[in-house]
């Protein structure tokens, strides 16, 4: 067994979910995880369902992983007359020195930089440091839970002091028109214009991606040549195909063209998006309106997903099938950002807001009213909204969403008022 830094669980059991079930939303702190096999080996069949239901979570599709029961003892049989895997997941319900005993049994069968998670039924400081000098990676506190798990196997083959890899939001529209490409934008441009924090948006509809447009960029190159020969990225390419639009905000621009085809690889995909998240915190998809396989599985994949609808049937059917969709595959994590978008345009009949939030069972994190005067000043001009008009409510909707993803606090942006602020210095409001 190799050397690696582990962690015992100090949380009461009273305090934990329910063994093999995590809450829709509860946020697992965790990277995807490098091709490895790994071989659980469980006492107790609740343990044996929680890791197999981690085992179908995003952070782990690259892995192979196998279940069984039987403990430490089945283990040592098996691996007798077998190689070792990447990574061994071993239960057991013995304390202290038998416990102990029974795992260097198991380290005489495991090969050379086998790594090995140990859950345990009793949290014991002792046993923990002994396990450490054993060359234990982790050591987890029954029963645990699928967050625990995923955290446990995703610590050890990434390194935890290293700054952490950027949030990828996917941005995708319930139907043609919704108008997800705005609100990807604009939400991205107050991710870094508001809260300072480095952001790139990825313009994945590469005929006909705005966002070149809606920053008045014209780019030679971008995400059109990143996709093409995805083993050349690099800090340094990325660094050259990325155009500054401001201090904090960057562009991997469409090429916006038909002068070519262009039949996108979800492995390019994944390649260049993982450069680009470890080098920026935020990532924006701006994502097409496809549901081929690697538009599919870079939704899947990301780490949060935006989606953006007008309040009509079409929009709601479509709206319907993508949240049941997400919530069937992406289990442990939280349910999509719902942006209800145009809302109230004069004349035309709608589905009502409460009506469209029972129907997808999701209540919207924004409502962005109708303003064609605003919005359409603000693609003519090649500007954000909040370049427009800072103060207007689709500005402050934008703003807010910025928040709830980046999962800050909003600050309350006080009044310019000279008679609010002096008043506000006396302890007095305006109506009082």
């Amino acid at each position: 067994m190799s050397d690696a830094a582990y962690a015992i669980d100090p949380e009461d059991e009273e305090d934990r979910p329910a063994p093999g079930k995590t809450e829709q939303g509860e946020t697992i702190r965790a990277r995807p995880v490098p091709r490895i096999n790994i071989q659980a080996f469980c006492e107790d069949q609740e343990t044996a369902a929680t890791i197999q239901q981690a085992s179908e979570d995003r952070r782990l599709a690259k892995t192979h992983v196998n279940v069984r029961m039987g403990g430490i003892d089945s283990a040592v049989a098996f691996f007798r007359s077998t190689s070792t895997p990447n990574l061994i997941l071993i239960e057991s319900f013995l304390k202290g020195d038998a416990l102990l005993a029974e795992l260097d049994r198991l380290a005489e069968v495991c090969d050379p930089g086998t790594k090995v998670i140990a859950i345990g039924h009793v949290n014991d400081v002792l046993l923990y440091r002994e396990l450490m000098k054993r060359g234990v990676s982790e050591y987890v506190v029954a029963p645990t839970t699928v967050a625990q798990v995923i955290e446990a196997i995703s610590d050890i083959y990434t390194n935890p002091e290293s700054a952490p890899v950027g949030q990828v939001v996917a941005f995708i529209g319930a139907k043609g028109g919704a108008g997800s490409s705005t609100v990807c934008h604009n939400t991205a441009f107050a991710i870094a214009a508001d809260l300072k924090d480095e952001a790139v948006i990825v313009d994945l509809d590469l005929p006909f991606g705005t966002a070149g447009l809606d920053f008045n960029q014209d780019p030679l190159q971008g995400i059109a040549e990143a996709l093409s020969s995805p083993e050349r990225m690099d800090e340094v390419l990325l660094d050259r195909l990325l155009s500054r639009c401001s201090d904090h905000l960057s562009l991997f621009a469409a090429p916006g063209t038909l002068d070519r085809t262009h039949d996108v690889q979800a492995s390019s995909c994944e390649t260049v998006l993982d450069t680009v998240r470890a080098n920026v915190p935020w990532v924006a998809l701006d994502v097409p309106h496809l549901w081929t396989d690697w538009a599919q599985q870079v939704v899947m994949q990301a780490d949060h997903v935006v989606l953006t609808a007008v309040p009509d049937l079409a929009n709601l059917r479509n709206a319907k099938n993508i949240v049941d969709q997400l919530k069937a595959k992406r289990t442990n994590d939280r349910p999509p950002y719902l942006v209800l978008n145009q809302v109230g345009i004069p004349k035309r009949p709608e589905i009502s807001i409460k009506d469209f939030a029972q129907a997808l069972e999701l209540d919207p994190a924004v409502v962005i009213d109708f303003d064609a005067p605003l919005f359409g000043t603000a693609a003519n001009n090649g500007q954000m909204i909040e370049e427009v008009s800072e103060k207007s409510k689709a500005a402050e909707q934008f703003r807010s969403l910025a928040y709830k993803l980046t999962n800050r606090a909003e600050a309350k942006r006080e009044s310019s008022s000279i008679f609010g602020s002096f008043l506000s210095s006396l302890g007095l409001s305006k109506s009082a």
